[in-house]
């Protein structure tokens, strides 16, 4: 019973932190969405920010099971690689306490807004320099510096998904792809 209830104090908190972000949520409003006293959610987190932390955490994990589900080993490094960006940026998209948490820190720059989508890209850039180190143990790739490069290949990935689309038509999951092959695989240089 105990942890039905911390699953659903989870589960408002979120619904909550998605709706109002990490500023303008509190206690009061996480119990009353879950339909708890306050002291209820104090018998399992020791505040605000351990219960923002739980559902950030839990996030991650979702996060990287999305990415690790679409990695097939039968295919290429590069293949992978865009299948897997390409699900874990549509999630974070679709995601609406990401969506809010982007909006909050432009908006009034909240620190745990910040810290905690920094978490998610740390998560993210930690499961690319683990397929980038494979990959050159493998022999499909050249040798380089598995941080630097899993830095190079996010940030481009995200301009491509969403910075681009800022002042363009949205590019499709295939141009993307293209792009993609042709900036990392192939270059630019004739």
């Amino acid at each position: 019973m105990a942890v039905d209830r911390k699953e659903s104090i989870i589960k408002a908190a979120e619904e909550t932190f998605a709706s109002f972000g990490y500023k303008a949520t509190t206690m009061d409003l996480v119990a009353r969405v879950a339909s708890v006293g306050k002291g209820t959610i104090y018998t399992f987190f020791k505040n605000k920010e351990e219960l923002f932390y739980e559902i950030m955490n839990q996030f991650i994990q979702k996060v990287k099971k999305v990415a690790m589900g679409a990695i097939k080993p039968e295919d290429s490094f590069f293949e992978n690689l865009h299948r897997a960006l390409f699900s874990v940026l549509e999630f974070r998209k679709e995601h609406q306490l990401t969506i809010k948490l982007t909006q909050e820190i432009k908006e009034i720059g909240t620190m745990q807004a910040k810290q905690a989508l920094g978490d998610v890209e740390d998560a993210i850039l930690d499961f690319l320099v683990d397929i980038i180190k494979e990959a050159e143990k493998k022999g499909d790739i050249k040798h380089c510096d598995p941080k630097v490069t899993a830095f190079v290949i996010l940030k481009l990935y995200i301009a491509l998904v969403f910075d681009w689309e800022q002042r363009h038509n949205p590019l499709s999951s295939e141009e993307i792809a293209d792009l993609f092959e042709l900036y990392l695989v192939r270059g630019l240089k004739k």
